[in-house]
């Protein structure tokens, strides 16, 4: 790239101890471009009503990959930001933005970002891109919060003004592409899917298999209704019901305005003596340890952009169930899962005890899993900026 900065929109993740999947893309994909190249981190200010480069607390934010245990995804302003941002504002003295080589949106942005792309745009003297994560708020809105379902359409339009756009699987890709032409919209930027990467810092690769009496099974995502707990759960219960002895492990910030059911479930299930172990959200370090601790992972999720876990409990040697359908298919596809036509409960609780009483399929699994080639950040870096240095500006 250009001795021009990579201007990087970090306004939520900046501002939040979250470690959600967008949180943990931005964290990463931002410290592995700090690695090749300059870049500036930049966020829209509310207070400032203005963009401006990020502050060294906020960057320190942005840069810390330890976290995940926080009870919140919402962003966090401090009073000290609060009062700068305002007080730059009613004095005039604005921070101004670097001429940038181009320009990354990370985040699914809110309507008062979108609304002020426009003078983030003209910051930029190459290509501006966005990454684009799924439609599931079109898909299963009955499953998605009220307020993203609200947002989506007008954020889905609002692309529309990139010179590009990152989708994180071709099927996110296909969604896109597809509204857009249902929409009608002649004049769209292209969208490309660069399915993301792992880190393979956080942990050992080939983490072997761990031994124990009771066999741990983890489950690792947000507490929301698309994610299907329920249906899990209900599998476990049938198990227990029958006699098999094993674990279960649920780590996630819990969502209760679509998973109140599945949170609910999950507290008569402790109630009633099940090992059901569920701490919420966990640290990084915390987070790797409990997948070095399982047998198997279990990942009952409807619909998703990419997987990462189904990723992640590969490149720990672990097997993973999940579905075989869109793009968890993709990221099942090479070996080590157990792809699923259905999550239904009776499907999930078939494939968790052909595992637990065949070790013999679980070896072959973990071998196979062992075995995958996966991407990593540095890996997802370059082909993402060698996508982005090939466009060309739309206006």
């Amino acid at each position: 790239m250009s001795a021009r900065p990579i201007l990087f929109d970090a306004t939520h993740t900046s501002h939040t101890s979250a470690q959600t999947g967008i949180q943990r893309v931005c964290r990463t994909f931002f410290n592995e471009l700090c690695a090749t190249g300059p870049v500036t981190p930049v966020c829209y200010d509310p207070h400032l009503i203005g963009w401006r480069p990020l502050r060294k607390d906020e960057t320190a934010v942005l840069r810390d990959q330890s976290g995940g245990a926080g009870k919140s995804r919402g962003a966090k302003w401090t009073l000290r930001q609060k009062l700068t941002g305002a007080g730059a504002r009613w004095l005039g003295r604005k921070p101004t933005l670097p001429e940038a080589a181009g320009l990354i949106c990370p985040e699914l942005f809110s309507a008062k970002v979108g609304a002020r792309l426009p003078e983030l745009l003209v910051r930029t003297a190459g290509p501006r891109v966005a990454i684009f994560y799924d439609a599931i708020a079109l898909k299963f809105p009955e499953l998605t919060p009220a307020g993203t379902v609200a947002r989506f359409p007008a954020y889905l339009r609002e692309l529309l003004v990139f010179d590009g756009i990152a989708a994180i699987s071709e099927d996110s890709a296909v969604a896109l592409r597809d509204y857009w032409k249902w929409l009608g919209v002649a004049a769209v930027p292209p969208v490309h899917a660069i399915p993301l990467a792992i880190d393979r810092s956080l942990t050992e690769p080939h983490a072997a298999p761990t031994s124990s009496d009771v066999p741990r099974i983890l489950c690792v995502c947000t507490i929301e209704g698309r994610k299907n707990h329920l249906a899990l759960l209900e599998a476990c219960e049938s198990l227990w019901a029958g006699g098999l002895k094993f674990e279960l492990q649920l780590i996630g910030m819990p969502r209760p305005d679509t998973a109140g059911a599945a949170l609910a479930r999950i507290a008569s299930l402790q109630q009633a003596g099940r090992p059901v172990i569920f701490p919420g959200a966990v640290p990084e370090a915390e987070l790797h340890a409990a997948y070095r601790g399982c047998a198997f992972t279990v990942y009952p999720s409807i619909i998703e952009g990419f997987g990462m876990p189904v990723l992640e409990s590969l490149q720990h040697g672990k097997p993973c169930i999940c579905s075989g359908r869109g793009a968890l298919g993709e990221s099942a596809h090479g070996g080590g899962c157990v792809p699923l036509d259905t999550v239904d409960a009776a499907t999930l609780a078939a494939a968790v005890r052909r595992l637990l009483e065949h070790p013999a399929d679980l070896a072959a699994l973990a071998d196979a899993a062992r075995a995958r080639w996966l991407k990593s950040w540095p890996d997802y870096a370059a082909e993402f900026t060698g996508w982005m240095q090939s466009l060309h500006r739309r206006s």
